[in-house]
């Protein structure tokens, strides 16, 4: 069961007659209905206008603020009322109060029960983590289960194609006394669309070494996901961790609100920092004509950026730029996201991530799926290469992998 905990601000509410005008507009019974000349020019006011605010942004983020101001202002309607109706209403006040209480113990309740259960299912994770890591085998009673459900599965769809058929004939390189199940928790990831975007290539080789995700509770509101790591070759961790935090103080509706997230800090080896990459550039002297490679390190797309989450705009940075608070409110919505998204659906029921089993019951967007025409999207843009400038020096456009041979343009790859 999904953690009723949500990081939005409430949206604001329908007009009432406690945020309404106290007086109606005044209606002309002498007005004219418009004519062709008439809309003509209301036309030309609306693109002026539209022209203006378009070339002023900062006028438009004010009057949208001044506005917002307005929202929820007493329109001195409730003050208007007899004194006897005044006290109704706050009689009301009083009942939604109480109500608002009963809510957060819910929640409360309700965060208890999640923890009560866990503990039931973590000796199921633990018995998961030993089989796929090749410390035990799975028991005959374990594996009838499993058969009993692929049968019923069977008889339900009858009508294989050939093509499922080919499929299921197929054999795999990997030998039979293999450890374990390889590869467990990276294919999981991979067919999870929100993860599968943000592992690369360079990632895979590292995400190989994953045992096992596991999450814990917090002694105060918020949750701990832990991935653990044999040893390999790009950092020394042995568990790499994320922790989400929730407010103090419970939101409209008793609902926990999010707060931000820390990620451990990762020990990359030597050359193997996985969140950047090394760009080879050659340059040449204007007055020797010698030649020289200069390297420099710039971000690079990883899903280990996920231990490096984005912080909380402060206050004074939200009044300064609201078009870079609103991306950075956006990335931390999507990074807690992320969290849940392994907190509910990854650790829960990773061998149907595994299996493919559980995208039957994912909503995928067109968008993830990408276009089935045959066509695919391309990039008009030339990419232009990030040259230095040096008094004495003239780059050259060739980059070099330090063999003296041009190399090809290595893919974009920025931090997000």
């Amino acid at each position: 069961m999904a953690e009723p905990i949500r990081g939005k601000r409430p949206e604001a509410t329908a007009p009432t007659p406690q945020n309404t005008p106290a007086t109606n507009a005044p209606i002309s019974s002498h007005a004219q209905q418009p004519g062709v000349s008439s809309i003509r020019e209301d036309d030309m006011e609306r693109a002026a206008a539209a022209s203006i605010f378009a070339q002023n942004p900062q006028l438009v983020q004010m009057i949208q603020g001044r506005l917002g101001s307005l929202v929820g202002r007493s329109s001195g309607y409730v003050e208007s009322l007899p004194a006897t109706v005044r006290r109704r209403v706050d009689g009301l006040k009083g009942l939604q109060k109480e109500h608002s209480k009963l809510e957060a113990e819910f929640q409360q309740e309700v965060l208890e029960l999640e923890k009560k259960y866990f503990g039931k299912f973590t000796p199921l994770y633990n018995r998961r983590a030993e089989i796929v890591n090749g410390s035990t085998e799975p028991t005959e009673e374990e594996v009838k289960a499993a058969a009993e459900d692929d049968e019923n599965d069977d008889a339900e769809d009858e009508d294989k194609t050939e093509a499922d058929a080919v499929k299921t004939e197929q054999k795999s390189d990997m030998p039979e006394d293999v450890s374990g199940i390889p590869e467990f928790w990276l294919s999981a990831m991979k067919n999870q669309v929100s993860f599968a975007e943000m592992i690369t290539d360079r990632d895979e080789a590292a995400l190989k070494h994953l045992t096992d995700i596991r999450m814990e509770y917090l002694d105060v509101p918020g949750f701990r996901i832990i991935f653990e790591f044999s040893p390999n070759d790009f950092f020394s961790n042995k568990t790499l961790t994320k922790t989400y935090y929730y407010q103090s103080e419970m939101g409209y509706g008793g609902d926990f609100i999010y707060d931000h997230a820390e990620g451990d800090t990762i020990d990359w080896k030597p050359s193997q920092d996985l969140t950047v990459r090394v760009e080879a550039k050659k340059q040449r002297n204007k007055t020797t004509k010698q030649t020289r490679i200069v390297k420099r390190t710039v971000p690079c797309e990883s899903f280990f950026l996920f231990f490096s989450p984005p912080k909380p705009p402060k206050e004074d940075e939200e009044d300064e730029d609201a078009d870079v608070a609103s991306d950075i409110e956006e990335r931390l919505e999507f990074d807690y996201q992320l969290g849940e998204d392994i907190k509910e659906k990854l650790i829960p029921r990773a061998i149907d991530w595994f299996t493919g089993a559980a995208l039957a019951y994912e909503e995928i967007d067109d968008e993830d799926l990408g276009s089935d025409d045959g066509f695919d999207d391309v990039d008009d843009d030339d990419d232009d290469d990030d040259l230095s400038e040096d008094a004495d020096e003239d780059e050259e456009t060739d980059e070099e992998d330090g063999s003296g041979k041009p190399r090809q343009e290595a893919a974009e790859c920025k931090q997000s």
